[in-house]
């Protein structure tokens, strides 16, 4: 059955079956949010576990497990929740900028130097293990950034989507999904637990170009410093603002190109060797018995890349709920689990929301009349001036969102994304192993060589 045909099928039948996921996404978010977070002192710093965490990680369980299996239709389903979710999230998150520009202005220079370090961090370690490891041209495409979305339009456009490069694109978004907010959330808990490192200086790595990433980065250094939560939350969602917008540019102009000639002075020697290994065979008279194994090994490969296109197809197909539908959906898995964060219900928090939906509504009315600015960019811009000192009803309104707490919201978001994971795995398997120690050292040192440069930039700058 092709993409369309399938997509079609579940366009039709996806309000019937969103109930059921969403019936499931909320009693894993009321749970997890009722269990809370768990601290784990490791004796050099403690690790901070929260419930978005364990939302997302029982959420996979269930998606994954055999006795009664999660159905594609269900999981895709789930993932078109998240892509909504993020919207809301990122409202929640504009209330935050608002009040911190003052103090985001102030470190501007530093907030921009950082960058560097997320755009160098990928590329200057991850990078040289992927070749030790010999990961191939696939390289390029896993280290050349975090690889959120806009990478897959870089890379297919230069290298085309049957290429190595892609599947390594491929190999880097399945492994931040499966693993990215998970692993970042132990990493930042357990640097910002040192106490070495300026809170806003931490929130500026957070910002690496994900949300719910940055999210579960947040809420890590927001339980080692809890005094400068806003500060934390408005720095963190500006920085991975920044990176999100600039990355495009960036990627094609900068750090692909960057990655590929670092990639091919890595490889110079195994070029070399390879050559060598050729020509001796060549001097063997073995031309004509290499150029079968040759030939016979494209067309594994050939086949290879077919069955592989036909899995990502089938995995990735795409589905799409009426908004009405989905922002629904989402309010009432949001209002339950923010009253569960906040030990109570209120009218307070059903506000908190109308406020969020409306500027979601209107964000996304405005990306359609403009079709060059997307609903994030609008979000993030708006929720940010009607929050700011120069905004008249500033107070009154920020006074109603801070009622919602932005976890609750980053705990649906994952809890989703859990859910439709289980799709995912065959690409995972596909891949193989390499992509988890190179996705490992890619998310360290591109949070940690940003923290670094942002500690300095913050010095000179304050």
């Amino acid at each position: 059955m092709s993409t369309s045909t399938t997509t079609a099928r579940i366009d039709k039948a996806g309000a019937r079956l969103t109930l059921p996921v969403a019936a499931l996404a909320f009693v894993i978010a009321v749970a997890v949010q009722l269990i809370g977070q768990a601290k784990i002192d490791l004796g050099i710093g403690a690790i901070v576990i929260f419930p978005m965490v364990w939302g997302l990680i029982l959420g996979l369980l269930v998606s994954i497990q055999k006795f009664k299996p999660l159905g594609l239709d269900l999981q895709r389903i789930a993932a078109a929740l998240v892509g909504v979710a993020v919207l809301l999230l990122v409202a929640r998150l504009a209330f935050n900028i608002g009040p911190s520009l003052p103090s985001l202005i102030k470190a501007g220079p530093a907030l921009l130097l950082q960058e560097v370090g997320h755009l160098l961090g990928t590329i200057a370690l991850a990078l040289p293990l992927a070749v030790l490891l010999r990961m191939g041209k696939a390289t390029v495409g896993a280290t050349f950034s975090l690889d959120r979305e806009p990478s897959f339009a870089m890379v297919s456009e230069k290298y085309g989507p049957d290429s190595d490069q892609y599947r390594g694109v491929l190999a880097m978004y399945v492994f931040g999904t499966l693993f990215g907010a998970v692993f970042i959330t132990l990493l930042t808990s357990l640097v910002a637990n040192w106490k070495i490192f300026d809170p806003l200086a931490l929130a500026m790595g957070a910002g690496v170009g994900s949300g719910s990433m940055m999210a579960a980065s947040s809420a890590s250094i927001i339980a080692a410093y809890p005094g400068d939560q806003e500060a934390i939350l408005g720095m963190a969602a500006v920085s991975n603002l920044i990176t999100t917008i600039l990355g495009v540019y960036v990627g094609i102009y900068i750090a692909l190109p960057l990655a590929d000639r670092f990639y091919k002075v890595l490889t110079r020697k195994q070029t070399r060797e390879a050559a060598a290994v050729a020509a001796g065979a060549a001097a063997a008279g073995a031309t004509a018995e290499r150029g079968r194994a040759d030939i016979e090994r494209e067309e594994a490969q050939a086949e290879e890349n077919r069955r592989f296109r036909e899995r990502v197809a089938e995995s990735s197909a795409a589905i799409k709920l009426p908004l009405w539908l989905s922002l629904s959906v989402l309010t009432v898995l949001g209002i339950g689990t923010a009253s569960v964060a906040a030990k109570g219900f209120s009218l307070t928090i059903v506000a908190g929301y109308g406020i969020m939906l409306a500027l979601v509504l209107v964000s996304i009315a405005l990306a359609k009349v403009t079709r060059k600015i997307s609903a994030i960019v609008y979000v993030t811009t708006i929720g940010a001036y009607i929050s700011s000192p120069w905004f008249f009803g500033a107070e009154a309104l920020t006074t109603v969102i801070k009622s919602v707490d932005f976890l609750s919201i980053a705990t649906v978001m994952l809890t989703l994304a859990g859910l439709s994971l289980g799709k995912d795995i065959p690409l995972l398997k596909n891949i193989g192993w390499k992509i988890i120690p190179v996705g490992l050292v890619a998310v360290t040192a591109s949070f940690l060589l940003s923290t670094v440069i942002a500690e300095f930039a913050l010095g000179l700058w304050h």
